[in-house]
């Protein structure tokens, strides 16, 4: 490990499979030669965290007071700064930045700027999230004050995409279940989107950039990324 090397802290478990996956892709990204080179981290892979989905509809506990209690401990054991790979938990990101005195880098900023930097000014983004995120309203702001048209899913589409990952986190990813993430990520390309952000860290799972024939954002890989970039004190 260098000597400038920064350990992150991971708060995890939404759902446990996708933070795996998300720990995977910060190997990939890291340019490691050894053991040593590798990125640090310290993880609490949580599936306890109240649902995230149940509370925006008001069925559900408050996460927040559990994801600041997560986010403290990671500070404790060591962390110099916090990463997420769950989108719709970023509707409590006030409640963990309160309870902490490290950075928390945002997966919800880091995918829009990564999908403003890899696509043609005023270009229209496709948005492909869960119910939970597209009534938190996340993405939607973020683009707003960046001026750029966002192409939103509709509510069947919206339930049809929730149900796809409720499948993803009961195992299937079959090849049905990549089929109906991939139709629905296209009627929003045949809706004008001229590149699409996977705002959910399970579609990463069964999707990739191959699939599509307009750029396709993965927010999974664009956290790994800066996280390798933060820890290696390159930005």
């Amino acid at each position: 490990m260098a000597e400038q090397d920064r350990t992150v802290g991971i708060i995890g478990g939404m759902g446990p499979e996708a933070t795996v996956d998300f720990m995977l892709r910060v190997i990939k990204a890291t340019p490691a030669k050894s053991d040593q080179d590798h990125v640090r981290t310290i993880v609490d892979n949580n599936p306890h965290i109240p649902s995230r989905q149940m509370a925006m509809r008001g069925e559900g506990p408050n996460p927040g007071p559990v994801l600041a209690e997560v986010a403290v401990h990671l500070e404790s054991m060591g962390a110099e700064f916090l990463v997420m790979p769950c989108n719709l938990a970023h509707a409590w990101q006030s409640d963990i930045e309160a309870a902490i005195n490290i950075p928390f880098i945002s997966i919800v900023d880091e995918s829009v700027s990564s999908a403003i930097s890899r696509s043609e000014e005023g270009s229209a983004v496709g948005l492909m999230t869960t119910p939970g995120c597209f009534a938190a309203g996340l993405y939607q702001k973020a683009l707003a004050d960046v001026n750029r048209p966002v192409i939103t899913q509709t509510p069947d589409e919206l339930s049809e995409a929730m149900a796809h990952v409720e499948q993803i986190k009961l195992g299937n990813k079959s090849a049905k279940v990549a089929d109906g993430l991939r139709s629905l990520a296209n009627k929003l390309v045949a809706r004008g989107a001229r590149i699409l952000i996977a705002a959910c860290t399970e579609f990463p799972l069964l999707l990739d950039e191959s699939m599509f024939d307009v750029t396709f954002v993965s927010s999974t890989d664009v956290l790994a990324k800066k996280t390798v970039a933060l820890a290696k004190s390159e930005s």
